[in-house]
């Protein structure tokens, strides 16, 4: 058996069966090698930062890590943005990147570069195959560094001679990930802090946000008056009706801080303590008010929910949780704006939908009205690099068939990984993609005052706007095999919801917005 076959057929017993793939010369043989190992699905993209990025949301909606199969060090560099992404998410991602044959490394050919060096950047563990021999046992241990725990990118440098080459075989899979308790000694002490009357809070992030951590963090606020919140762009957010709500830090540093101002104890679960995502002039980068003692109830490799429910527990917490009620906006009228989007959104919302969340600027308008939707996941942008929503929307909706995704997504991030579009087609995935529209960069509109820089005039204008000339994504989408429209109002951006939500496979809805900025 050659290595590459190997390689797959170990990554398919370690319980990974989809490969996102950008391949190119060196990686041939393993693309061979998927008709012989039926069992992995493998998914065509045209960008490597759309193999990344989909990975990432599929193993945000399984827990179980997806392949990116990458072209050698330019190919992995292309993939970057959204492996720092993944790296934030803290999720389990397997990244095959092919080499040079040994032999040829030597001769400096055109692509040859050190790709450790790059892949250091965002992985927790790299190894480079050296024969074929070792293919099984190295994807073995590659699944078993991405699960971890704590889950990371574990990357996977396969030179072509060691998937060409015979005398390989397939490897065990690895055990399962087997995350810690929390000592109880430290959640008594955590327990007697909540109970001695002083203001506190408990920051969830990671786990803490699916259903069960929230459940048991909503008992313990019940029970001890403390203030939850969440982290700003969570991995996966489980929120709707009948589900404990939990207020986001907002991204403008000085709100964040004004939210957090007055506690004298916060504990992180699965989060880290709040810092500004840039420096201000005159402004604080770590927003924890300087009275405040900051304490870790679980992260990493603990079991983050069975934390939170041994601290409901030392608490003597009630076993009801409550939960957001149901309510849902009325469909909108008049004006096409973010804010009626928004309302849309809320409206038409299905249960058990998914939500991948790069609406920037506009997206301010999408949670309030959502909060008493039917239950649904939130992705969102985890870390601050732009071109994550639409192949995380990918990722999500091959990981959930049955479940439809919404991704709403900025005119100006869509054009980093607009190729996404065309995986969707090929696909049938069932995604209704939001394009808000204000012709652009309106968050750098507003981080131009914000970082004290003075310009007014028509060169640094001109430097944030993408409307001159406007970009068509109507003709783009449809270019790219998804059907599309760009409704004039907010009924009939409201029609073409609901059309796309009743329809199966990908669809493209362009709402042309005012900015707010």
């Amino acid at each position: 058996m050659i290595g590459a076959e190997a390689l797959l057929r170990t990554l398919v017993g370690s319980g990974v069966n989809v490969c996102f793939a950008n391949p190119g010369t060196s990686e041939m043989h393993f693309v061979a090698a998927l008709d012989a190992v039926s069992e992995m699905r493998g998914v065509l993209v045209l960008f490597e930062g759309v193999a990344t990025g989909a990975t990432d949301g599929y193993a945000r909606m399984t827990g179980a890590p997806a392949v990116a199969l990458l072209h050698l060090g330019p190919g992995l560099g292309n993939g970057l943005a959204n492996l720092h992404n993944a790296r934030r998410s803290r999720v389990p991602v397997v990244t095959v990147v092919g080499d040079h044959a040994s032999y040829h490394k030597r001769f400096d050919a055109q692509l040859e570069s050190d790709i450790e060096s790059v892949a250091r950047n965002v992985s927790g563990w790299i190894r480079r195959t050296a024969r074929a021999e070792d293919t099984g046992p190295d994807a073995a241990d590659a699944v078993a560094a991405a699960l971890g725990p704590p889950a990371q990118v574990a990357t996977l440098i396969l030179p072509a001679d060691a998937s060409w080459s015979d005398g390989a075989a397939p490897a065990a899979a690895p055990p399962r990930p087997r995350y810690g308790a929390v000592p109880a000694a430290e959640i008594e002490s955590i327990a007697a802090t909540l109970r001695n009357g002083q203001r506190c809070g408990l920051l969830l992030g990671g786990a803490a946000l699916q259903e069960r951590g929230l459940r048991a963090a909503a008992r313990i606020a019940a029970e001890c008056g403390i203030e939850l919140f969440a982290e700003t762009f969570p991995t996966r957010l489980a929120r709707g009706a009948g589900l404990p709500a939990v207020e986001r830090l907002p991204y403008l540093a000085e709100l964040a801080k004004g939210q957090l101002e007055g506690l004298q104890h916060l504990f992180l679960a699965d989060a880290r303590a709040p810092v500004s995502f840039f420096a201000y002039p005159g402004k604080p980068s770590y927003l924890v008010p300087d009275q405040c003692d900051v304490g870790v109830l679980a992260g990493g490799a603990d079991d983050v929910p069975a934390a939170l429910e041994a601290l409901a527990d030392a608490v003597d917490a009630g076993s009801d949780s409550g939960g957001a009620p149901a309510a849902r906006p009325r469909r909108p009228g008049g004006e096409l704006t973010a804010e009626t989007v928004g309302q849309a959104l809320g409206a038409l919302l299905p249960e058990d939908a998914i939500v991948s969340d790069e609406a920037n600027t506009s997206g301010i308008y999408m949670t309030g009205p959502t909060a008493g939707a039917p239950p649904h996941d939130w992705l969102t942008l985890t870390g601050g690099s732009i071109g994550q929503g639409l192949p995380v929307a990918v990722g999500a909706a091959v990981a959930q068939p049955g479940r439809r995704v919404i991704a709403l997504e900025a005119d100006g991030s869509a054009l980093y990984t607009i190729q996404s579009l065309w995986t969707m087609a090929r696909e049938q995935l069932d995604v209704t993609v939001v394009l808000l529209s204000n012709r652009r960069y309106a968050i750098l509109r507003m981080e131009l005052a914000r970082v004290g820089a003075t310009a007014s005039g028509e060169r640094a204008s001109a430097m944030l706007d993408i409307g001159d000339p406007d970009i068509d994504f109507v003709a783009l989408a449809r270019g790219l095999g998804v059907p599309a429209s760009r409704p004039g109002t907010a009924e009939e951006f409201t029609t073409e919801l609901e059309r796309s939500l009743a329809t199966p496979g990908p669809s493209l809805i362009e709402a042309v917005v005012p900015s707010i900025f």
